[in-house]
């Protein structure tokens, strides 16, 4: 199951997450750090929070797409993104773009070297269930497209 499908509404989650970390660059590109670091409202994250948790998830994508290939039947490990969270006002929202766009090369290179049958691998999600390796690719999209969306309004 991917929480975010709704987000890809059927497009295509490899130029989705292609095109990710330019979008963010352009939105984020010309803008002061006070804006950046700006919640739009009590206990809502700011542009920076938001970008902190892509870096973050990043990371963690890329721990469990090469998880997934590495095992059979990897069971993947949930974390808690609002703990995660509590150190998001350290950081420097160029910082996370940065970790966000480097890591994202990374696992797009690693997904375009991939052989078909390699989509088609199952794992599963504690809270989410069975699904294959392209599923976790729909996943990073759909989230991608929920959190670009919310820069955007937040910036608008």
């Amino acid at each position: 199951m991917n929480p975010y499908a709704s987000f890809l509404a059927g497009g295509d989650a490899l130029a989705t997450i292609r095109g990710t970390a330019a979008r963010l660059e352009k939105v984020v590109h010309s803008r002061d750090t006070d804006t950046l670091n700006r919640a739009p409202a009590p206990g809502k994250w700011s542009v920076r929070d938001i970008l902190a948790h892509l870096a973050d998830c990043e990371v963690v994508f890329a721990f469990r797409l090469r998880q997934a290939l590495a095992e059979d039947y990897h069971v993947i490990q949930p974390f808690d993104q609002d703990r995660w969270a509590a150190t998001y006002a350290h950081y420097d929202v160029r910082a996370a773009l940065a970790v966000f766009s480097a890591v994202r090369q990374w696992n797009l290179a690693l997904i375009a070297g991939l052989k078909p049958e390699a989509l088609t691998k199952l794992l599963t999600h504690p809270e989410r269930g069975e699904m294959t390796f392209q599923v976790v690719v729909e996943t990073m999209a759909g989230h991608d497209l929920n959190h670009l969306g919310q820069v955007e309004a937040i910036l608008a």
